[in-house]
C-alpha cells in the first residue's frame, strides 16, 4: 500500500520581521535567489548576486518572536563579490552558532546573533596572505574553513596549460570563543591544481572540477579526508582509482598526485555533471546532464540511485536536491521527486505550482520535508495510511518471491509459477502466514498488534527465536549504514558473522554458495573471525585443534554433489576456508584438513560417491588451494609436506617422501619413514625400497642407517635387496677402477650389517611349516587296510 504525502503550509512570513519585504525580494529579478536557513532554523539569508538597482546583496530576517537588529550587507562591483554564508558551530555555547560571511578577497566578516539585541559583527578577518590571492570557492568543516584560492603568476605568462594550475587548495581553523574569534595556520592541501568547487560533509571535503576545459583533469574527482591527511582519487565510470597519505607540503603538488595514475586517467569519459551537493550521510550526490542522479561515496565508490524524467537538462535548468533522512528530495522543472536513496525506488512524485523552490533545513524531523517558496514555507510529511492489517509492500513482495523461488526449485510443472498466482491460487497458505506473522511482529512495538489467528499464534511461538534474530540483524544493517567511520570495521564483522551462520544452516544452493563467495571476497578478515566461530574452532590443552561443529554444518563446509568445482568463477566452500587458514593462520590448515578427514571417516563409508572423498580427496582440494597462490616460498613447500602428510594416504606419503629427497632434508626422510612404516606392511615396503635405492645412489643416508635398516620388510630376503641395489648404482664410466679415489662409492661394509639381520632372520616359509616339521612322526603312519 501507498505511502500517502501530506503538503501543509508552516509559514506565510508572517511570523518573520520585514516578512513583506521577504516575499518581495523572492519575487523580484529575473535569476533565482539563493536561500540559506541558519541550524535552529529561526533565521533566514538571502543572497543576491544580480538584480535591478541598487547593489547585490545579502539580507538577514528572523522570527518576530526573538527580535533583535537587522543584517544586511550590499557591494557594488568593482568591489569583491561575496562567495560563502557558512554557519560554524560555537563552542562557547552548546547548539550556538555563528554566520561567516567571505569575500572574494579573502575578507571574512563574523557575525553573531543575539536575542533581543541582534546581529553583532563579532570580528573582520584575512583568510588569505597574498594582496593578489582570490577565493573562488569555500565550505566549511568541522572547526575549520576549507576553500580553493586563486593565485595568479606575477608576470603575463603566455602559456595557458601552465596558467590552469594557479589554484590551490588552503584550509585554516577559525575558533570562536570567549575573547573572540582567533583564525590558526594556513595549511596547503593541494597547490598548482585546477580550480576545483569544495564541498564538505562532516568528515570529508570534496573537490569538483569547475571546469571541462582540460581533458584529463576532468575526468576525476578528489576527495580530501582531514583525519587521515588523505587525498583520494575517484571517477564516476571507474570507482576507486588511487589514494595517498600526504606527509609533507612536497607530496601535495597536484601534478605529483597524479604521477602513478596519468595512463589510467587518460582513458575514462569526461565527467557529466549537472548539479552536485552533500547528503546527510557525508556522500556527494551527482546528477549528470542525462538526468542520472548517483550517490559518491567517502571511500570513492560510486552508485546509481535514480534516473530522472525529462530527457537531457539544460545548463541553465536549476536542479534542487536535499536528502531527508532516507529520503532524497528533488526539484525539476515544476516537479517534486521524492525518492528512497537506498533502494532507489521513487516513493512519489508530485507537480508543484510554485515556480522557485529552496530546500531548508527541517531539525528534529528527518521525515518531513520543508521548502520555500514565494508564497511561504512549506512542509512535506510522509505518513503512513491507517489501514495497517496487510505487510509492507517490500515486505510481502520479499516473502512471495522467495517462496516463487522455493516452491519452483521443488515443483515437477514446468510452468513458471509467479508472485500473482502465489497470491491468487490458494494452494500455499505458508507465505501468507509469513507475511502476517512478519507483519504482526514488526508493528507490535510501533502499535498495539491486532491479534493473529489461532493458527499462526502456534506458529508465532515456534518462530520467536527466528524473529528475534531477524529482528537483530534488520538493526544491526541499520547501526553499519548509520555508523562513524570507526565503527563501521567492528559491525560489518558482526553482521558477516551472523551472515555466514545464516548461511550455513540454509540449503548450500548455488545462489547461496555464489554469496558466500562475495563475502569472503569482500571481508575477508571479518569471514575468517565468522568461520572460525560457526566452526568452533579453537586448541585445546595440548596444542591440537578442535572443532565442534554440529554435523549439518560439517556437510555444508565440506560440499556434497551439489557443489560443483569452477562454475561461473564460483569456489566451493572448503576451499574457501582453506583459502582463508592460508592467510590468516596456515599453521592451522594441515590440522583443519585433517579434522575433516576425520569427520568423513565417521560420516560417509570409505570410497563413497555421495561423500567429499568419492571425487578429488580433502587434502587434494587443499593442495589445489595453495597451488592457486601467487607467490610461493619455502613457507609453501612446508605447507605442501604437511598436507600429504597429514592425510595419511600411501600415495601421499610417498609424495611427501619424495618432495623431501628432493629437497635433500635428510633427518626429516628418516623420521617419516619411521612414523608412516608402521601404517601398513605395503608402505612399509615401498618406503624402504625407495630409501634404498637413494642409499644406493649417494653417501647421504650413511649417518642415519642404524634408523633404516630396522624398517626392512620381514618378507625382503638379501636376494631382493642386492637386486634393488645393483638397479640403482649410479653409473660412472670415467672411473672404471675398482677403488674410486672419491670415497663416495657403495662399498660390501656398508651393507653388510643390514645383510646379516636379514639372513639371520627367520625364513617366512620355515615359519609357516614349523609345525609339520616339528612333527614327532614323519611321514605320518600307513592307514589300516579293510579286508
Amino acid at each position: 500500500m501507498k505511502r500517502a504525502g501530506m503538503l501543509r503550509q508552516v509559514s506565510d512570513f508572517s511570523d518573520f520581521s520585514r516578512g513583506h519585504w521577504l516575499q518581495e525580494l523572492l519575487c523580484q529579478g529575473e535569476e533565482p535567489s539563493h536561500v540559506q536557513s541558519s541550524p535552529d532554523g529561526q533565521h533566514l539569508l538571502v543572497l543576491q548576486k544580480s538584480r535591478p538597482p541598487p547593489l547585490p546583496r545579502v539580507v538577514a530576517f528572523q522570527r518576530q518572536s526573538i527580535g533583535g537588529a537587522d543584517l544586511e550587507r550590499n557591494w557594488q562591483p568593482p568591489q569583491p563579490a561575496l562567495v560563502g554564508l557558512l554557519f560554524l558551530q560555537s563552542p562557547v555555547t552548546l547548539g550556538s552558532w555563528v554566520l561567516a560571511i567571505v569575500w572574494e578577497h579573502g575578507r571574512t566578516e563574523v557575525w553573531h546573533f543575539v536575542v533581543a539585541v541582534g546581529w553583532q559583527l563579532l570580528q573582520t578577518l584575512e583568510l588569505c596572505q597574498g594582496a593578489r590571492a582570490r577565493i573562488v570557492s569555500v565550505c566549511s568543516q568541522g572547526a575549520s574553513l576549507v576553500w580553493c584560492e586563486e593565485r595568479p603568476p606575477l608576470g603575463a605568462h603566455s602559456d595557458m596549460s601552465k596558467c590552469a594550475f594557479r589554484f590551490c587548495i588552503c584550509t585554516r581553523a577559525l575558533e570562536v570563543g570567549e575573547q573572540g574569534v582567533r583564525l590558526g595556520t594556513v595549511r596547503i592541501v593541494l597547490h598548482n591544481s585546477p580550480e576545483y568547487h569544495v564541498l564538505a560533509s562532516p568528515q570529508h571535503v570534496f573537490l569538483v572540477p569547475a571546469t571541462a576545459r582540460f581533458a584529463t583533469t576532468s575526468k576525476f574527482l578528489l576527495i580530501w579526508h582531514p583525519e587521515k591527511a588523505k587525498l583520494t582519487i575517484t571517477a564516476p565510470s571507474a570507482g576507486f582509482i588511487h589514494s595517498k597519505v600526504l606527509h609533507s607540503s612536497s607530496e601535495s603538488d597536484f601534478r605529483k598526485l597524479l604521477l602513478g595514475s596519468v595512463g589510467l586517467l587518460s582513458g575514462l569519459a569526461p565527467l557529466d555533471i549537472h548539479t552536485s551537493t552533500v547528503s546527510n550521510s557525508g556522500g556527494l550526490l551527482l546528477v549528470s546532464t542525462k538526468g542520472a542522479v548517483n550517490m559518491v561515496e567517502p571511500d570513492g565508490t560510486q552508485r546509481h540511485i535514480f534516473d530522472l524524467e525529462g530527457g537531457p537538462l539544460a545548463q541553465g535548468s536549476p536542479v534542487q536536491l536535499k536528502t531527508f533522512g532516507g529520503i532524497l528530495a528533488c526539484v525539476l522543472a515544476g516537479f517534486l521527486y521524492l525518492i528512497n536513496q537506498n533502494s532507489g525506488r521513487l516513493i512519489e512524485k508530485k507537480i508543484l505550482s510554485m515556480k522557485e523552490v529552496h530546500f531548508l533545513e527541517s531539525p528534529g524531523e528527518e521525515d518531513s520535508i520543508q521548502f520555500l517558496t514565494q508564497t511561504g514555507i512549506y512542509s512535506f510529511s510522509l505518513s503512513k495510511p491507517e489501514d495497517s492489517s496487510r505487510p509492507e509492500p517490500c515486505l510481502v513482495e520479499m516473502v512471495f518471491e522467495e517462496a516463487c523461488r522455493y516452491y519452483q526449485r521443488r515443483s515437477l510443472s514446468s510452468s513458471k509459477l509467479t508472485v500473482e498466482k502465489l497470491k491468487k491460487g490458494g494452494a500455499f497458505q505458508a507465505p501468507v502466514a509469513l507475511a502476517t506473522i512478519l507483519q504482526h511482529s514488526l508493528h507490535q512495538k510501533q502499535k498495539p498488534a491486532r491479534g493473529l489467528q489461532d493458527t499462526y499464534t502456534k506458529l508465532l511461538s515456534t518462530m520467536s527465536l527466528e524473529l528475534q534474530s531477524y529482528m537483530s540483524l534488520e538493526l544491526l544493517k541499520t547501526c553499519v549504514v548509520c555508523a562513524p567511520e570507526s565503527e563501521v570495521e567492528s559491525y560489518c564483522e558482526e553482521l558477516v558473522e551472523q551472515e555466514v551462520s545464516r548461511v550455513l544452516h540454509s540449503d548450500m544452493d548455488k545462489d547461496n554458495l555464489a554469496y558466500l563467495n562475495s563475502i569472503f571476497s569482500s571481508f575477508p578478515k571479518a569471514a575468517w573471525k565468522a568461520t572460525r566461530s560457526c566452526l568452533q574452532l579453537q586448541q585445546n590443552g595440548d596444542g591440537l585443534l578442535v572443532a565442534r561443529a554440529t554435523p549439518e554444518v560439517w556437510k555444508k563446509v565440506l560440499g556434497g554433489p551439489q557443489q560443483e568445482e569452477g562454475q561461473n568463477g564460483v569456489v566451493p566452500l572448503f576451499e574457501l576456508i582453506c583459502a582463508s587458514f592460508l592467510r590468516f593462520k596456515p599453521k592451522w590448515l594441515p590440522s583443519f584438513v585433517e579434522l575433516t578427514q576425520q569427520y568423513v571417516s565417521i560420516s560417509w563409508a570409505y570410497s563413497s560417491k555421495e561423500g567429499p572423498e568419492g571425487r578429488v580427496p580433502l587434502y587434494k582440494r587443499a593442495l589445489g588451494v595453495l597451488a592457486r597462490k601467487n607467490k610461493c616460498s619455502e613457507a609453501d613447500d612446508e605447507m605442501e609436506l604437511e598436507l600429504l602428510l597429514c592425510s595419511k594416504r600411501p600415495k601421499a606419503v610417498l609424495q611427501a617422501l619424495h618432495l623431501l629427497i628432493r629437497l635433500k632434508r635428510w633427518q626429516r626422510v628418516v623420521e617419516v619413514a619411521e612414523k608412516f612404516s608402521k601404517l601398513s606392511p605395503l608402505l612399509n615396503k615401498e618406503i624402504f625400497a625407495t630409501l634404498l635405492a637413494e642409499f644406493a645412489q649417494h653417501r647421504e643416508l650413511d649417518p642415519y642407517l642404524d634408523m633404516l635398516w630396522p624398517l626392512c620388510p620381514a618378507e625382503l630376503t638379501a636376494s631382493d635387496i642386492l637386486t634393488v641395489v645393483l638397479q640403482h648404482l649410479p653409473h660412472s664410466p670415467e672411473d672404471p677402477v675398482p677403488f674410486s679415489s672419491e670415497g663416495n662409492q657403495l662399498t660390501v661394509g656398508l651393507l653388510k650389517p643390514l645383510l646379516q639381520r636379514v639372513v639371520q632372520r627367520p625364513c617366512v616359509q620355515d615359519e609357516l611349516y614349523s609345525d609339520a616339521l616339528q612333527s614327532p612322526t614323519f611321514p605320518p603312519p600307513t592307514p589300516p587296510r579293510e579286508h
